[in-house]
């Protein structure tokens, strides 16, 4: 007997990679198991999978940064108790960070992809399941977009949850309407502003020497990199990212802000008596919209 759910959740989470940097992203989560009845003629009723599954997904790999430990430009050092550096050495676009070890997610792969990424699920899952179900197929999939997006990485100091994390991020589409009609061509300029981009907040940024980073961080200088460091309820949050892969935002990025960001960027563009209506979304079917 086989029991499936599908949409069980949705991962949004960044990782690095050495030709494209920090990446944001966002995967669909589906899960199937087999296995015998118990005793209530059930393989494992529905509010147990989103309670146990869930949970497990969302603590160990949801709103962390996926590190490939085995690739030979990663680098990651413990620090004090319960803190790390990890660094990922890309000559002038090095990307050095100094957090709690709760932001990491280490993957025992040479590449992030969907593939290592589902295998790492399946080792976080394992043992974790009741006797009765014997197998289970775990299907990491990406949203079907009809159109332009991208990939950014933020992390929200003021945040109660795990979104305080320096480096999580998301894959998320954009829509942007000017008297009602949807203009690809505008969107297609955001998504290759917005490619594979950190979003930093202004008042996070120092200078890259006021950050406490590994010796591998020697390279990166206030001309190369912009500093950010943070101090949030899961504790001290240090980044050092190339200025060349980051666009700073005077405010915070959360996606309100981000979608009025947006509309006050690309309303000079247009014509002073036309409307413009931006879709800005937080990963899969959330977000939030401004109009000016």
């Amino acid at each position: 007997m086989k029991l499936f759910v599908r949409d069980l959740t949705v991962i949004d989470a960044s990782y690095l990679c050495p030709s494209r940097g920090m990446v944001g992203d966002s995967w669909i989560l589906d899960v199937v198991m087999s296995g015998e009845l118990n005793e209530m003629s059930m393989v494992l009723d529905f509010g147990r999978v989103k309670k146990q599954i869930k949970k497990l997904v969302d603590e160990y790999v949801d709103h962390r940064l996926l590190v490939p430990v085995n690739h030979p430009s990663v680098q990651i050092a413990e620090t004090t108790p319960g803190y790390a550096t990890v660094d990922l050495l890309r000559d002038e676009k090095s990307i050095h960070l100094h957090c709690p070890e709760e932001a990491f997610c280490l993957v025992e792969a040479e590449a992030i992809t969907i593939d290592t990424v589902t295998e790492h699920l399946y080792q976080v899952l394992a043992g974790e399941l009741p006797d009765n179900v014997q197998g289970l197929e775990l299907v990491l999939r990406h949203e079907q977009i009809d159109g332009a997006f991208y990939h950014y990485s933020h992390g929200l100091k003021k945040h109660d949850g795990n979104c305080q994390r320096i480096a999580h991020g998301h894959r998320s589409p954009i829509e942007l309407y000017v008297d009602g009609k949807r203009d690809s061509q505008l969107e297609a300029d955001w998504v290759k502003r917005w490619t594979d981009i950190y979003l930093g907040t202004a008042e996070d940024q120092v200078s890259v020497t006021a950050l406490n980073l590994s010796e591998h961080a020697a390279g990166a200088t206030d001309e190369t990199h912009y500093g950010f460091r943070y101090t949030a309820p899961q504790g001290l949050f240090e980044l050092a990212i190339a200025k060349s892969e980051t666009d700073m935002i005077h405010t915070d990025t959360t996606i309100e802000l981000l979608a009025h960001f947006i509309a006050a960027e690309v309303k000079p563009k247009l014509g002073e008596n036309q409307r413009l209506d931006v879709v800005a979304y937080e990963g899969v079917g959330k977000g939030a919209m401004a109009s000016l």
